[in-house]
C-alpha cells in the first residue's frame, strides 16, 4: 500500500514561513496534482515527502509508517525532475540500469573488474537487465537504449527520465514540473502519455505544476496551493466549477474568470453593474464580487433582456472558439467572453453589443474572498 499522509507540515527557511499546517491524505494509486503559482510552496512540499528536505514541524507517513527520520533513499519514492537529471556520458540503457545497480548490488559487486567475479553477480545482472528491457518496452524506448541523452529529443529524454524512475518499481512517483521544458505541442502529447502511464501502472503519482491545464487534464484530485497553504482540494471538476475562494477561481481556468463588482440588497438579491442576476444570498446589504466564466457569457438581444452593454475592443480567433475582449457599462472594467464562431461572425472590434450570464452560472464571493452560498429568490 502506498497511502501517503501529511499532518501539520510546516516549513520555515530562517524567518520566512513557506508552508503552514499542511494536512493531506494521498490515496493508493491516486494521481494528485499540487498546483499553484511560483513560490507557493508546492515544490518544497514535494521535497519534504521525498525526504530531500526536512520539515520544521509535522509528520509524514507512508503506508502507515512514519518516515520523518528515514533517509530519502529508503523511502522507495521515485523523483522525476524538471531538468531530467540524466547522466550525459551514459547510454539510455546505462541510465536506466544505474539506480538498480546502486540499490541491488553490494559495493564489492559494483567494482569495475573484481565485481564481475563476485558470487551471484551474473544472475543478478541478468535480472536487472530484464527489468530495464521491460520498462523500455512499456515506454516504447527500446530503439533508444544504445543512445546517449545528447542524441535524444526533449520528449525522448523525458521518457528516459520516467523510465529511470519506473525501473525501481517505487511506492510512488514524485514529479516536479517534468513537462515545463517541452514545447507546447509536446506538452499536450506528454500529458496524454502520462495519464495513460498512470492508468497502466496503477501507482501513486504526486505531480507538481504551475500550469493549471496540466492539473485539470491529468489528475484525479488537485490541491490548489496559495501562500504555503492548500486553499482547496478536490476533483478538477469541483475545483473549476465550484471554487470556494476567489483566488482559486481566478487561478484555475484559461482565460481567467471575469470578476465583476456587485451588490446584495436588503433582500439578498444580487445585482452586478445594475443588472439583476436572479440570485439571492443569505447575507444582505453588502458588496460582493460576481465571478462569470468566459464560456458562461452569451450575447443578449438588448437591455430589456437584462444584459450588460459591452464595447468590443478585440476579437481573438482560436479556430474552434472566438474570444471577445471589451468593457462593460461604459466603464474601464474589462471582461472576456468565449463564443462559437457562428455566434460572433458579424461582430467586429468597435461594435457595441449586450452580454448576459447564463442563468445559474454566476459565482458570488464576499468581501473576504470566500464563496457565498446562494438561495432561491
Amino acid at each position: 500500500m502506498s497511502v501517503i499522509e501529511l499532518r501539520g507540515i510546516t516549513k520555515n527557511f530562517g524567518e520566512t514561513r513557506v508552508l503552514t499546517g499542511i494536512d493531506l491524505d494521498i490515496a493508493d494509486g491516486e494521481f494528485l496534482a499540487l498546483v499553484g503559482a511560483s513560490g507557493c510552496g508546492k515544490s518544497t512540499l514535494l521535497r519534504i515527502i521525498a525526504g530531500l528536505e526536512d520539515q520544521t514541524a509535522g509528520d509524514v507517513k507512508i503506508g502507515g509508517e512514519s518516515v520523518n527520520n528515514m533517509r530519502a533513499s529508503r523511502r522507495n519514492l521515485a523523483m522525476v525532475f524538471q531538468s531530467y537529471a540524466l547522466y550525459p556520458h551514459l547510454t539510455v540503457q546505462q541510465n536506466l540500469l544505474t539506480p538498480l545497480l546502486l540499490r541491488d548490488l553490494s559495493s564489492h559487486q559494483r567494482l569495475p573488474v573484481l565485481g564481475r567475479l563476485m558470487p551471484g553477480r551474473r544472475s543478478r545482472m541478468a535480472e536487472l537487465n530484464r527489468l530495464v528491457e521491460e520498462t523500455a518496452a512499456v515506454l516504447k524506448i527500446e530503439p533508444l537504449l544504445g543512445r546517449k541523452p545528447g542524441q535524444l529529443s526533449g520528449g525522448q529524454r523525458q521518457r528516459v527520465a520516467l523510465g529511470r524512475a519506473m525501473v525501481r518499481k517505487p511506492t510512488a512517483f514524485l514529479m516536479d514540473e517534468p513537462l515545463s521544458n517541452l514545447d507546447a505541442a509536446l506538452r499536450v502529447h506528454m500529458r496524454s502519455e502520462l495519464s495513460d502511464l498512470h492508468r497502466s501502472l496503477r501507482t501513486t503519482f504526486i505531480y507538481v505544476t504551475h500550469d493549471q491545464s496540466e492539473a485539470l487534464t491529468m489528475s484525479n484530485r488537485m490541491a490548489v496551493m496559495i501562500d504555503g497553504r492548500i486553499v482547496q482540494l478536490g476533483t478538477p471538476e469541483q475545483v473549476y466549477g465550484d471554487p470556494q475562494d476567489i483566488r482559486v477561481a481566478e487561478f484555475v481556468g484559461s482565460p481567467k474568470i471575469n470578476i465583476i463588482p456587485g451588490r446584495a440588497d436588503a433582500h439578498g438579491r444580487v445585482t452586478a453593474y445594475g443588472t439583476p442576476l436572479h440570485k439571492g444570498l443569505r447575507a444582505t446589504n453588502c458588496d460582493v464580487s460576481v465571478g462569470v466564466r468566459p464560456e458562461h457569457l452569451q450575447i443578449a438581444p438588448g437591455p430589456e433582456n437584462e444584459g450588460w452593454p459591452f464595447l468590443v475592443t478585440h476579437k481573438e480567433n482560436l479556430g474552434s472558439d472566438f474570444f471577445l475582449h471589451g468593457n462593460i457599462n461604459g466603464s474601464d472594467h474589462r471582461i472576456i467572453g468565449r463564443f462559437q464562431p457562428s455566434a460572433v461572425a458579424q461582430i467586429a472590434p468597435g461594435d457595441s453589443i449586450y452580454l448576459r450570464a447564463i442563468a445559474s452560472t454566476p459565482i458570488v464571493f464576499g468581501e473576504d474572498g470566500l464563496r457565498m452560498p446562494l438561495v432561491a429568490n
